[in-house]
């Protein structure tokens, strides 16, 4: 009776152990280096939604120094690496939460990366693989090793941040905001590793927007 009691729990325990594994990996953290979302982080969502907010893939959460990227060969979400060890960012956390637009790239061909559109959202800490709505406000050009790094400044829906509609009126709410993003964003790789050759309006940020969906269509 005993025996049979002890082979129905392992076995219990086995199989809830297994089920736990498959919905970690369904949607989760594979391992301590790689997340895996619901749909692919790349392809699985569109890049504007019918209302005309952007999706936002949260890669690096506000407050977060983890360097996190989507793998574009499988849509999965992972911790980068830099000489074998993995990356952390040697400045001030993230002062928004950072990531990428899905279904979109920065073509080599006009002085990109090939790597999908950056964008910095403004609002409380998301988690990481969360899907943001947010608003374009503008962008900053900055190059990074001569190649084009744009990355684009946005509110997050459901913020105050959100009611707004530019730069300008972020300057006039907020103050002091745009001068943190260009600050952070042009010395945390270190001095003279980023160029900061402008900061620009919505209408600029809309364009760049739009070369990186019809590039990625390409």
């Amino acid at each position: 009776m005993y025996k049979l009691f002890f082979i129905s729990f392992f076995c219990f325990i086995f199989f809830c152990c297994k089920e736990s594994t498959l919905s970690q990996t369904k949607d989760g953290y594979i391992n301590k280096t790689t997340y895996k979302g619901e749909k692919n982080f790349l392809t699985g969502y569109p890049p504007i939604n019918a209302d005309g907010s952007i999706n936002l893939i949260v890669e690096i959460p506000a407050g977060t120094n983890e360097k996190w990227e989507v793998n574009k060969e499988d849509g999965t979400m992972i911790w980068d690496k830099e000489n074998g060890e993995v990356r952390r960012i040697n400045y001030l956390s993230y002062p928004g939460n950072y990531g990428m637009v899905p279904r979109t790239l920065l073509p080599k061909s006009q002085g990109g990366d090939g790597d999908p559109l950056d964008v910095i959202a403004l609002g409380p800490a998301a988690k990481r693989g969360e899907i943001l709505q947010v608003k374009l406000l503008g962008v900053l050009q900055l190059l990074d090793g001569g190649e084009v790094d744009d990355k684009l400044i946005a509110a997050a829906k459901g913020t105050p941040f959100y009611e707004l509609n530019t730069l300008a009126e972020l300057d006039s709410n907020y103050t002091g905001i745009t001068n943190i993003l260009t600050t952070w964003f042009s010395n945390y790789k270190g001095p003279g590793e980023m160029k900061l050759k402008k900061i620009n309006d919505e209408k600029e940020a809309r364009r760049i927007l739009n070369i990186a969906i019809e590039a990625y269509q390409k």
